[in-house]
Formats: C-alpha cells, structure tokens, sequence
C-alpha cells in the first residue's frame, strides 16, 4: 500500500492518494522517516576487563570454591584479605557464561491432555465423585457416592459409606451398570484422581465391564463439574442439615433428595426438564406441551410478547465437558 502511495503521490498528491486506497496519512508519513540504528550502550567505567572477569572466573572454578554460593565465596575471600569484585558482579559473570541453573533435584510433571467428552444420549458418558457429609460428633464423616448421567443429569446410582473404598466403589459401579443394562465398550466413565478412582481394584472393575476411563487433570477444579455442580445442589438445600445423628438419618435424606432430584427438579441445563424426563425419554413430549401452552397464550395476548412468538428453551443435543474453542455446537430450538 505504501507503494502504490508512492507511485500516485507525484500526480494526485499524497492526501487523495491515501484516501483512495484508504490508508491513513500518518502511516505513510511515519513510513518515510529514516529509522535511526539504537546507539550502542556505551561501557560503564567501572566495569571489569575481560582480563579480570577471567580471574574472578578462574576463582570460582577452584576446588574449594565448586560447592559454594558467590555470598560464601565473597565472605571466605574478605577474610584472605582479597577483593575481586562485588557479590552481584560474580553472580552476573556466572550467568554471563551459562554458569547459573537450579542444582537441586526437582520433580517435573508432563503436560497432563485435557479432557474432552461428549454426550449426545443418556448412558454414553457418566460421572461421578464422593462427598463428605458431617457426622454426630466433630471429625467423623459419612461419605456419599453419586453416579450422574452427563447427558441426562439423572443420577443413576447412588451409595452412603462410613469410609471411602475402591471395593465399594467397584460394588456401586457393578450394580449401576446391570441396572441401567450398560454394554461393553459403551461407556465412558469420568471421574478426578482420588485414591478409590485410581485405584487397581477400581480400574480392575472397569476393565472387566467394558467402562472406558477418563480423568480429571491434577489441580484442576473444573474438570468434573457436573457432579460438583449436583453436590452443591444437594447441599445448598434449604433442608439440608449441618450434620446427621447417624448413617440411617444420612441415608433416609440422601434418599429422600435423590427422589426429587430425578422426578421434580427442573434443571437449568436440560431446558427446565427433569433430568428422569430427559433420560427417559419423554422430555420431547414435554417440550411440545409446553410449545402448545405458549402458543395458545401468546395468540391470546400477542402485544405481551415484544419478540414474537415464545418458544420453551431447548433441549439438550450435545454436552460437553471442556468443548473444544473452535467447535460450535447450536443446539436446535426443538428436540
């Protein structure tokens, strides 16, 4: 663009010219200035030749200085009665000669993949997580199991321990899978890295029933969050106690919570159904009741509605967890 200002300037002038090919004048006037070269930075005085920056390398290199840090060296030397240089400046011809790195043995950790699953029907993808719950007395604990379809949000299996076991977990994860009539190499079962998760006898289980396992990156908080997301519902109940007498008073809640969770709960995710409508599949029949509700309103009273005509939300067509930047998935307005 710059030459094809050039080139019509001598015969339109450098104003019609830029405006004719939109470019702003000042780009082109700052094109035309003579960049001047950056002035090397001019050596301190009291910097050390190369003849002295060699000596105080040479003293570093001693046998008896190898192991030790410039501050010890700069001390032990003041007590020879020898000065070299300052601190900083021995620390600055180490670095200078690709001298200075860590020297202690440190962990490294490999780029963890990021997961990424899809759901586009119940049973392709479950989660799930364990949960503290406050006992009778101070440091006792009740901990709850929870199986949670990905697509659905049903919780499709559920159990309430004294303690945290991969047998358990294997137990709970056998009897959800028969009750469900899960097929081999069908599933895929998301979860985070705790020790039942990790565990052989865990992984043993999945094996034998055909789960494919996918975890949660160390130290990631948002990698499971559809089962974190169920928990917190559940505890942000407005009947849910601070703590429970017993494990029969923990079970009988967590129960009672289940029940309403499945069949009453209108979930913001699944367009306001219940997630045992969309597992079911029955969530479509309910969508077009609805439709029909709003239609009749809307032909009742059509200036209330200043967008047209009202439509229920959508229902879920694909569910993520961490969906890729570049893929776009628009859900449809009916199911």
């Amino acid at each position: 663009m710059i030459a094809l200002v050039e080139h019509a300037a001598p015969e339109l002038g450098v104003a019609a010219a830029c405006a004719a090919i939109g470019l702003p004048r000042a780009s082109y006037y700052r094109s035309q200035r003579e960049v001047a070269e950056p002035k090397p930075r001019p050596k301190s005085k009291r910097a050390l030749t190369d003849a002295e920056r060699q000596v105080v390398l040479d003293m570093l290199h001693e046998p008896r200085f190898v192991d030790r840090s410039p501050d010890e060296i700069h001390a032990q030397l003041l007590d020879e009665n020898v000065y070299l240089c300052s601190r900083r400046t021995m620390y600055r011809i180490l670095a200078d000669n690709q001298e200075m790195r860590e020297r202690r043995r440190q962990t490294t950790h490999p780029p963890r993949a990021v997961p990424r699953l899809c759901a586009t029907a119940p049973n392709q993808v479950w989660s799930w997580d364990i949960t503290k719950l406050h006992g009778p007395h101070k440091w006792t604990y009740f901990y709850l199991y929870v199986v949670l379809d990905l697509f659905s949000r049903h919780v499709v299996g559920w159990l309430l321990a004294t303690k945290e076991s991969a047998t358990l977990a294997q137990r709970l994860l056998t009897q959800t899978c028969k009750s469900q009539g899960i097929e081999r190499d069908t599933l895929t079962l998301h979860q985070d890295r705790g020790s039942p998760m990790t565990s052989k006898t865990f992984a043993q289980a999945c094996a034998d029933l055909g789960v494919t396992t996918s975890f949660s990156r160390p130290r990631v908080s948002n990698d499971n969050p559809f089962s974190e997301s169920q928990f917190k519902t559940f505890k942000y109940q407005p009947d849910f106690p601070g703590s429970f007498d017993d494990i029969a008073h923990a079970k009988r809640h967590t129960h009672d919570f289940i029940e309403w969770y499945n069949n009453e709960h209108h979930h913001a995710g699944i367009g306001f159904m219940t997630p045992s409508d969309v597992h079911h599949g029955l969530a479509a029949a309910k969508w077009h009741a609805r439709a029909e509700a709003l239609a009749v309103a809307y032909a009742a009273h059509p200036e209330r509605f200043s967008h047209g005509p009202p439509t229920p939300p959508a229902l879920p067509t694909h569910v993520w967890i961490n969906q890729p930047s570049h893929k776009t998935v628009t859900p449809t307005s009916a199911p």
